[in-house]
């Protein structure tokens, strides 16, 4: 095969990255805007040693799951955001558990056996599969004008309206400008009500004044534009039964629902007593450190660990009514090998980054021997890596949740409950 060569191919198995897999002349092939079953022609955009990547630019059998993609810009060559919009929505959430149940099979070395006990599943949230993202960071190309990236480019596609943006994104005037000095353009619509729109230019966040959007600043090229050190915006964000004050560039989760869904989980995962002490680790604002403190009680002890300093600054502020919280400025792995935080505890919440927690922080935490961990987790085959070190300590998945707070992509964000021996 040859870049932009187009072949005729059987298309198999769904494979993480959004992607199916399919085989020619031996040769794996990963394709996108392809389903399992489907006969299509795909054109290779790139050769690798082993593999090649490639786009399903005709479809010449469909599979019955296959729907017209809502989006214009949803096709090969096209925006890289979406993965999966042209899979009918229920089909969409097979497809994400397909691709958990064989990560735990490849990664996590859990049987078949053991993967069907778990009866994983993705559940959709409310609202859905478009119209949910709160936040978009649109990039911005060399003329000025702000669109989305390709899949595994860093080229700009110009677009007039994103489908999957919060329609108070949707409604703002960003696509149809020029901006001349900006890099790129952040966007937020919160659970609390606030529209941000932050231009960013050498990495230097500021706040924009759009017609009938947020007052700040001006970045748009012309007479007038900020002046150095203006204030970073706020937003406003409505979870776990608290209102948090965060900056619009600080992390939270995209989907409006998601906080409240991952919470709902955790608490229902952990069971948490009062009186238990409990550990947030990678804890950002503090956002499962909050619900567990209303469970365990005042007189309990509930440990934050972030590095963010932006992570860090938020969680004591929106934390500070809560005496018994404390929050730690420092890396996970740092604060338990160092013993920053000690043990005993009983609980342990662990929301790691996309990479997961990895072999050392495992070990380090179930050292603390606590009763039951909830693991949050972004990506299945790091959380598969982790699952693998877990088992080789003799902690078992015990139970197993899926959450679709990604509807049109191909990520997945899961909810684990890990428990010791048997004592």
């Amino acid at each position: 095969m040859e870049e932009a060569e187009r072949v005729e191919l059987t298309v198999d198995a769904v494979a993480p990255g959004g992607h199916c897999v399919a085989r020619v002349d031996g040769q794996v092939v990963f394709v996108r805007h392809a389903l399992p079953g489907e006969r299509v022609v795909a054109e290779v955009t790139e050769l690798h040693r082993g593999f090649a990547r490639a786009d399903a630019v005709e479809i010449v059998e469909a599979s019955p799951d296959r729907v017209a993609p809502p989006c214009p810009y949803a096709r090969p060559g096209g925006c890289g955001g979406c993965d999966l919009q042209h899979v009918a929505p229920a089909a969409q959430l097979d497809w994400k558990t397909a691709v958990v149940r064989e990560q735990l099979s490849r990664l996590g070395g859990l049987t078949d056996a053991e993967i069907d006990a778990l009866r994983v599943t993705v559940a959709p949230l409310p609202g859905g599969p478009l119209g949910w993202r709160s936040r978009v960071r649109y990039a911005v190309d060399a003329t000025g004008r702000a669109g989305l990236l390709k899949h595994r480019s860093h080229e700009v596609v110009p677009i007039d309206r994103c489908l999957i943006a919060h329609p108070a994104i949707q409604a703002l005037p960003v696509l149809g400008r020029n901006w001349p000095a900006a890099d790129a353009v952040a966007t937020v619509a919160s659970t609390g009500g606030d529209v941000v729109v932050t231009a960013l230019a050498d990495g230097t966040p500021t706040p924009v004044d759009l017609p009938g959007g947020p007052a700040t600043a001006d970045l748009s090229g012309a007479p007038g534009g900020p002046a150095a050190g203006d204030t970073p915006a706020t937003v406003r964000e409505v979870a776990a039964g608290r209102n948090w004050t965060l900056p619009a560039s600080g992390f939270w989760q995209v989907h409006p629902a998601a906080a409240d869904t991952l919470v709902d989980a955790v608490l229902d995962l952990l069971d948490p007593r009062p009186g238990e002490s409990v550990w947030d680790l990678y804890g950002g604002a503090g956002l499962f450190a909050a619900a567990l403190a209303a469970r365990v009680g005042p007189d309990a002890r509930v440990t934050v660990v972030e590095s963010a300093a932006e992570g860090v600054a938020a969680a004591r502020r929106n934390l500070a009514d809560l005496s018994r919280v404390e929050v730690v400025a420092a890396r996970v792995e740092t604060a338990l090998a160092r013993r920053r935080i000690t043990g005993p505890v009983d609980l342990v919440v662990l929301d790691p980054p996309r990479t997961g927690a990895g072999a050392a922080v495992v070990r380090d935490m179930i050292a603390a021997n606590p009763r039951a961990i909830a693991y949050v987790a972004c990506d299945p085959a790091a959380f598969a890596r982790d699952v693998r070190t877990f088992g080789r300590a003799g902690w078992r998945l015990a139970t197993l949740r899926g959450y679709d707070l990604f509807p049109m992509t191909q990520h997945v964000e899961l909810v684990g409950l890990f428990l010791p021996p048997a004592r």
